[in-house]
C-alpha cells in the first residue's frame, strides 16, 4: 500500500507526487495530456479551480488537506479504472479552451485545433463565410473554430446522438448557439441537399481512422472510448473514402477540405494516389493533417 498523501503541500509538491504514481502505473497518455507529469498538472490544477495552463504560475500555493486527499483519489481511480482523465474530472482542455467531456463521445483532440488557432486556414475562411466540422464529436473543433473566425457560420454534424447531447452542452458553455448549428446524421446524409446557398467554404475533418490491426493494439485507455469514433476499416479508411467522395458536392467553388489521419498516411497515400494533398505543418509532423482543394476534387 502506498504511503497516504502527506496533509500539507504545495501544488508543485503535491504535482511531482501524483506524477510519480502515475508513472509507477504503466499508463498510456494522449487524451488531453502527453504524460504523467502533465495529468498530474492537470489532476491538482483541477482541486484548486484553476486552469492546468494557469497553474503554472501558482506553482508555490499551499493546498488543503481536502484539495490533497481529492487528488490523490483522482488518481487512484485513473490508476484502477485505466480511464482517460477527462472521463474521471468531466472536463478536457483543448488549445486552452475547456469543454465538458463524458463516455458519450471520445475525449477532445486533434492536430486540426492547432491550425485554427495559428490561422492556417484563414485562407479558406472569407467573412461572412461557411463551415462544415463532419464529425464533430464533442464539438470541440465547430467551437474553436466559431471562437477564432466570429464572423463565420459553422454546421456541425455526427452519426451519435449522445455525442451531440455532449456538443450541444459545448455549445451552451460557450455561448455559440446561434452561430453553430448541429446536425444529426451519417456523414453527407446528415446535411440538406446541397444547392448553391448552401455550400462551404471549409470543411474539417477529424473523421474515424484507426485501421483494424491498430484497433486490435490499443491500451485500454482508448478502448474506453466510442469504437464509433475510432475505427476506420481494415486500412483506416472506409469513412475517408466517403468523405472525399460527397466532398466535391458541399464545397464552393474557391472552398478546400481539411481532413485528419493520424497515423494513416502510407494508407491513405495507396487509397488515393491520384489526388494533389496539401500536408499541413503540425506540431506531429506533416504528415498528420492533409487539405485538398476543390478544384482538385472535380
Amino acid at each position: 500500500m502506498d504511503p497516504a498523501p502527506q496533509q500539507s503541500l504545495t501544488l508543485d509538491q503535491c504535482i511531482d507526487q501524483i506524477a510519480q504514481r502515475l508513472e509507477a502505473a504503466d499508463l498510456h497518455y494522449g487524451h488531453g495530456a502527453i504524460d504523467a507529469q502533465s495529468e498530474a498538472l492537470w489532476i491538482a490544477s483541477k482541486q484548486l479551480d484553476l486552469s492546468p495552463t494557469d497553474a503554472l504560475d501558482h506553482l508555490e500555493k499551499a493546498m488543503s488537506a481536502e484539495q490533497i486527499a481529492k487528488a490523490f483519489e483522482v488518481a487512484e481511480i485513473r490508476i484502477s479504472s485505466r480511464k482517460p482523465l477527462a472521463y474521471i474530472l468531466g472536463e478536457a482542455w483543448l488549445m486552452g479552451v475547456p469543454f465538458f467531456s463524458s463516455e458519450q463521445s471520445i475525449v477532445p483532440r486533434s492536430w486540426i485545433a492547432e491550425l485554427i488557432v495559428d490561422g492556417s486556414l484563414e485562407p479558406w475562411l472569407p467573412a461572412d463565410g461557411k463551415a462544415l466540422d463532419l464529425c464533430t464529436g464533442n464539438g470541440s473543433l465547430a467551437i474553436l473554430l466559431a471562437l477564432a473566425c466570429p464572423d463565420i457560420h459553422v454546421s456541425a454534424c455526427d452519426i451519435s446522438l449522445p455525442a451531440l447531447a455532449v456538443a450541444s452542452r459545448n455549445l451552451d458553455r460557450h455561448s455559440l448557439t446561434s452561430q453553430v448549428e448541429l446536425f444529426e446524421g451519417d456523414l453527407w446524409d446528415a446535411l440538406p441537399e446541397p444547392h448553391e446557398d448552401n455550400l462551404f467554404d471549409l470543411i474539417i475533418c477529424n473523421p474515424p481512422y484507426v485501421n483494424a490491426n491498430s484497433m486490435n493494439a490499443l491500451p485500454a485507455e482508448y478502448h474506453a472510448e466510442p469504437a464509433l469514433a475510432l475505427a476506420g476499416g481494415d486500412d483506416g479508411m472506409d469513412l475517408i473514402r466517403k468523405i472525399i467522395a460527397g466532398a466535391p458536392d458541399y464545397l464552393s467553388e474557391r472552398g478546400a477540405i481539411l481532413i485528419e489521419i493520424g497515423n494513416e498516411y502510407e494508407h491513405f497515400k495507396k487509397a488515393f494516389p491520384q489526388i494533389p494533398v496539401i500536408w499541413m505543418e503540425v506540431s506531429a509532423g506533416d504528415e498528420q493533417v492533409l487539405l485538398i482543394q476543390a478544384e482538385d476534387l472535380r
